[in-house]
């Protein structure tokens, strides 16, 4: 820390679902079926046409809610609540061990730990605490689901209040972990150069990498980023 209450410590953004938690808990089954009901009921179609649609808008914008908020007007915090809020998330979660020695290992007088999620706060605040992690992030940046106009990751305003809420001026002091090609493609071309795409052992390898570094694991961080750790550990 510096003098004068000034923070020179480097901001690492951690992405919440698919990179906190294995895609194994099956969360992003559970929540690809509510979606797929909630367009079927809200629209009015077909089970193939409400996935097609489903699909069509996580590609377009990173989060399915967003085309759907665009083009047919549907309220952002009814899906919060129809989908996210309403997913098994005590069935599905619990604390990882190794996910939290992992995240342990991180020097905080060196790191500010900061969430940063596509999620509203509620599921975003409700899965870290399943997780037992909350204690070791602070502060989150969230896609607000009560905002007339939802600004989600990949876009660049996204990354824009993500930096301002950490308060990370300076690109070389920003690391970002992500299960995401797109956010992670984004937040690389940004300049965030220490951005890491994460890819499970069971999920395809991307044809491009989207950006330098690319782990299997939360664990490879540590071995990515020793000057990070705490020392004697």
């Amino acid at each position: 820390m510096g003098s004068l209450g000034h923070d020179d410590r480097v901001v690492f953004f951690f992405d919440i679902d698919n990179c906190l938690y294995a895609k194994s808990t099956k969360v992003h089954d559970h929540m690809a079926r509510l979606i797929n009901e909630f367009v079927v009921n809200h629209l009015s179609l077909t089970p193939e046409e409400g996935y097609v649609l489903h699909q069509q808008y996580y590609k377009d914008y990173g989060l399915a809610i967003e085309g759907l908020s665009r083009h047919h007007k549907i309220e952002p915090l009814v899906f919060n609540r129809e989908v996210d809020d309403a997913l098994p998330l005590d069935e599905l979660l619990k604390p990882d061990p190794k996910v939290r020695e992992v995240l342990e290992r991180f020097d905080k007088s060196k790191v500010k730990m900061w969430l940063f999620t596509n999620a509203h706060i509620t599921h975003g605040q409700r899965v870290v605490r399943l997780l037992g992690i909350e204690d070791l992030f602070e502060g989150i940046t969230f896609c607000d689901y009560s905002q007339p106009r939802l600004v989600p990751k990949p876009l660049p305003a996204m990354f824009d209040k993500a930096e301002q809420e950490a308060k990370a001026t300076d690109y070389d002091k920003i690391y970002f972990v992500d299960d995401s090609m797109l956010n992670c493609k984004e937040a690389y071309k940004r300049g965030w150069k220490r951005t890491v795409h994460l890819v499970e052992p069971q999920v395809p390898e991307p044809e491009e990498k989207p950006c330098e570094y690319q782990i299997s694991s939360l664990q490879q961080l540590l071995d990515l980023f020793p000057e990070l750790l705490k020392t004697g550990t």
